[in-house]
């Protein structure tokens, strides 16, 4: 039952995840952190598909973990591959609303937090950066969030100066948000 579960929460995470992009960030060239984050600094910039690139750019570190973090490995996959696909399937969603940027970065903030969190209170994410940092914060011994926090910043002051000032404002407000989502629904996990 508990794989079931898991199946469920990967699906409907990867699916708030990718509202959450596709009908908040992306149309408002707002970004996430992490990998995540990138892939929508390639997409803004060279407009490749940011499912896609969030398998690619995400391959480094999932070798790494096949090789010295197979029990992250496994619990990641299934996270970045369906949210990666699902991503790109909800892509036509870009051109439906039109709102207030700052509104669409709150709202983004939210589904994409939702998402996220959902997977994690099943042991899955979407990998990327977050095992980055657990790889990091396991030899360093400094608090993974800390990482995170850090990873995420350097992207989003990167996306800021490729792209705009108000890209950089509004994803601050988004990652913000979507941290507070993420910490109220994985609760005590």
């Amino acid at each position: 039952m508990y794989y079931v579960q898991k199946g469920l929460a990967i699906l409907l995470g990867s699916i708030l995840l990718s509202i959450g992009i596709n009908l908040f960030l992306a149309p408002n060239e707002i970004l996430d952190g992490g990998i995540i984050g990138l892939s929508l600094i390639l997409h803004y910039l060279f407009h490749l598909k940011i499912g896609l690139m969030v398998i690619v750019l995400s391959m480094p570190i999932f070798i790494l973990a096949w090789f010295k973090y197979r029990h992250y490995f496994y619990n990641s996959v299934h996270g970045l591959l369906v949210s990666s696909v699902i991503i790109d399937i909800f892509k036509p969603l870009r051109s439906l609303l039109h709102i207030n940027s700052f509104i669409a970065a709150i709202i983004g903030g939210v589904f994409v937090g939702f998402g996220i969190g959902m997977m994690l209170r099943f042991d899955t994410s979407t990998g990327g950066t977050d095992l980055l940092a657990q790889f990091i914060s396991d030899k360093t011994k400094i608090n993974v969030g800390i990482i995170i926090l850090l990873i995420d910043s350097i992207i989003v002051l990167i996306g800021g100066i490729l792209l705009s000032a108000s890209t950089l404002l509004l994803s601050i407000i988004a990652i913000t948000v979507v941290g507070i989502t993420t910490s109220t629904v994985t609760g005590k996990h």
